[in-house]
């Protein structure tokens, strides 16, 4: 199973992915929401969970996480975003906020995944 990062910034995501890689987890990467959805609506493509940040260039995260649940009603999502304060999250869905250390992004996912 895959966790899908879905972030504009290039440095941004490739931290999140590598800190992601380096807890054991398997991950994909999007740069905007049109490109994640590709992955998403791939029935053949594991994924565990969709992290993606909130404001993206062609849509926003919580656009693309309402998509995403139309095809895949049970996956989590994780939102990433720097105006956590003002974001209404989604019920059944999860926020961390920007800035974030590893331990932070280590612990969400595990609550929203349980223990690896």
């Amino acid at each position: 199973m895959h966790l899908l990062v879905v972030e504009d910034d290039d440095i941004v995501r490739m931290l999140m992915v590598e800190v992601l890689d380096d807890l054991g987890y398997s991950t994909l990467e999007a740069d905007n929401a049109t490109a994640a959805l590709k992955i998403i609506a791939d029935a053949n493509q594991p994924l565990a969970l969709l992290v993606t940040d909130v404001g993206l260039p062609d849509m926003s995260g919580e656009v693309l996480a309402s998509e995403a649940r139309k095809l895949r009603p049970l996956l989590p999502v994780l939102f990433a975003s720097g105006y956590a304060e003002s974001f209404d999250i989604p019920e059944g869905m999860h926020m961390i906020g920007k800035p974030f250390s590893i331990d932070l992004l280590r612990d969400k996912v595990v609550s929203i995944l349980g223990p690896r």
